[in-house]
């Protein structure tokens, strides 16, 4: 199997990528979904870095710290930083937002690296549905630096127009912002592993097909 095969299996198998119907926030019924909380064991959480560093590194993004949004994207930061240095001798900072500014003890907003003027991030989340937690991450960013933003690293790009664009959320992000978005599989990678037997899933690939075409784009 392919790297991206094998990730693929590895939502499945921990129940991560699930299909049936499900109500999306934007209204959509899907017929797949994404839940990156069920992850949950330290098992997981090392294979999920592995596949992070691994994106991270042959995309060839380069940086001194990943960047965590809480909360979802706090592990994520962590157990990708320990990927890159156990597999790729890759030793980065790491990084992550609190809800509320600290106003006792060292205070400030981040937690871990200390954010300076020109350094290089890549931020961590799950998934990017509207680009949501990009956008809400950004003034974060610029109140406690002037960082460059050299990439960001997601597990799957759903390929989908957003509701108010004919772009991606992905493609919306670079044309807005000018950040580059990675991510280690997408729905058109799910869509051919169920056609080439890695994950089980026939009776719905009609579903996802339809899908795709009513709400995907290149």
């Amino acid at each position: 199997m392919t790297n991206k095969q094998q990730f693929i299996k590895f939502m499945v198998e921990n129940g991560v990528l699930k299909f049936g119907e499900f109500t999306l926030k934007s209204g959509r019924k899907a017929p797949y979904f994404i839940n990156t909380g069920n992850y949950k064991s330290g098992a997981q959480l090392a294979k999920l870095g592995e596949y992070y560093a691994r994106c991270i590194v042959e995309n060839g993004l380069q940086a001194q710290t990943l960047v965590g949004p809480a909360y979802k994207g706090i592990p994520l930061a962590v157990t990708t930083a320990v990927a890159l240095y156990n597999n790729h001798g890759l030793d980065l900072n790491y990084t992550f937002d609190r809800k509320e500014v600290k106003d006792h003890g060292e205070g400030g907003l981040f937690v871990g690296k200390q954010l300076t003027d020109g350094e290089k991030v890549i931020i961590i989340e799950d998934v990017m549905t509207s680009g949501k937690a990009l956008r809400e991450m950004l003034p974060k960013l610029a109140a406690a630096a002037k960082v460059e933003i050299v990439g960001m690293v997601i597990s799957v790009d759903r390929m989908e127009r957003g509701l108010e664009s004919n772009l991606s959320a992905v493609q919306e992000v670079y044309s807005e912002f000018g950040v580059k978005v990675c991510s280690i599989v997408t729905m058109a990678d799910i869509i051919e592993a169920i056609e080439s037997g890695i994950i089980e899933g026939k009776e719905y690939l009609g579903k996802m097909k339809e899908y795709r075409k009513q709400y995907g784009v290149g």
